[in-house]
């Protein structure tokens, strides 16, 4: 018995030795340009409403018709090629893009670049996005990331574990716009809360759960964070083809409660900074870059500002795009790829803006000089 057991010791430490230097403890390659752990709605969304019975599923063409990664096939990316998360993890010197938590041929190897939670209607609120069935709020991508945290742990041992997570890893959230669209303004979900909670409170209410939910990712050793602010939603095609208004008008009131949330969202992360020991907020003026965008297109390279280049109906903004969608000849003239979600093209003037620009769109500092804390 003693000699069996001596066996099952050896053989553990050798499968051990082999593990950690295959995947972690010692290999400095492996984490020497960090991680981007990325949370957030179908804006990011990498692919996992591909694994959720859902309504709200980008796995089709045209989408994905520029992704060079896939050979122009669709990934689950709500848009024509990379979103934003997408372009900052390559410009960060990424080997891989971040996998999808859901991708069933997820490995272990994988987390230490990264992984994506963000799920296409998903939001600040659980209840937000119900009506496209399935989807994963922030309080289940946390959990979710909690998972990893554990197997890089598990990975890395856990003093280096640590370090790994507060020095060398981002932590992107883009989140909140569904909570507005996808649960306050949606008359058949929200008439009856709509009736009983002001626009104010609702904001409220997405404030003190948004910060609930940043400082759980705290307390899991989340040091670096990059918040997005709520871009202009009033002048996505779907709100303008809803509202019955042209190319380049906006809607008031998704407006109105997007820059309430961000001024509330600004003084959030000021109060995060003061108060959460050893981590740096950044936050990501989503809002005005967009909107600096869509109001100056034409010095961006852009023909259109207002309508999508794929989809149905006035401006394109009545149905997601699907096969059988009309499209653009050319999707860099385009700000909108779909009703809801910017072209390759706008997302990497987004990107290129939050990594290296001033501090007109990222405060208190842009993301490559947050990486280098």
């Amino acid at each position: 018995m003693a000699t069996d057991n001596c066996n099952i010791a050896a053989s553990v430490i050798f499968l051990t030795i082999i593990y950690l230097g295959l995947f972690g403890k010692g290999n400095d390659e492996e984490l020497e340009n960090g991680a981007l752990f990325i949370f957030g709605d179908s804006l990011v969304d990498a692919g996992n409403n591909n694994y959720l019975p859902t309504l709200s599923k980008a796995n089709v063409r045209p989408n994905g018709i520029d992704f060079k990664a896939s050979g122009g096939n669709p990934t689950g990316r709500f848009t024509n090629g990379r979103t934003i998360g997408d372009i900052v993890g390559e410009n960060l010197g990424l080997p891989y893009y971040p996998v999808p938590f859901l991708e069933p041929n997820f490995t272990s190897k994988n987390i230490l670049h990264g992984v994506n939670y963000a799920s296409g209607g998903g939001g600040i609120l659980n209840a937000t996005g119900s009506i496209f069935i399935k989807r994963l709020s922030m309080d289940t991508q946390i959990d979710y990331f909690n998972i990893t945290r554990k197997h890089i742990d598990e990975l890395l041992g856990t003093t280096q574990a640590r370090e790994f997570i507060m020095k060398k890893s981002m932590f992107p959230i883009v989140v909140g716009s569904n909570d507005i669209l996808n649960n306050y303004l949606l008359p058949i979900l929200s008439a009856g809360e709509r009736k009983v909670i002001s626009p104010d409170a609702f904001i409220a209410k997405l404030h003190i759960k948004f910060y609930q939910q940043l400082s759980r990712l705290y307390q899991l050793d989340a040091r670096k964070f990059i918040i997005g602010n709520i871009a202009p939603l009033g002048c996505i095609p779907y709100q303008k083809t809803l509202n019955q208004l042209g190319e380049l008008q906006c809607v008031g009131l998704p407006n109105k409660m997007a820059r309430h949330y961000n001024a509330g969202l600004k003084t959030l992360v000021l109060d995060l900074n003061k108060t959460l020991h050893g981590a740096t907020f950044v936050l990501a003026n989503v809002y005005d870059l967009v909107m600096e965008v869509i109001t100056n297109h034409e010095k961006y390279g852009f023909e259109s500002a207002g309508s999508a280049c794929c989809g149905n109906g006035q401006l394109g903004g009545i149905m997601p795009c699907r096969p059988g969608s009309s499209m653009c000849l050319d999707r860099d003239k385009y700000v909108f790829w779909d009703p809801y979600h910017p072209s390759e093209a706008a997302n990497l003037i987004i990107a290129n803006q939050l990594l290296d620009g001033d501090g007109n769109y990222t405060f208190p500092m842009n993301i490559r000089k947050l990486r280098d804390l």
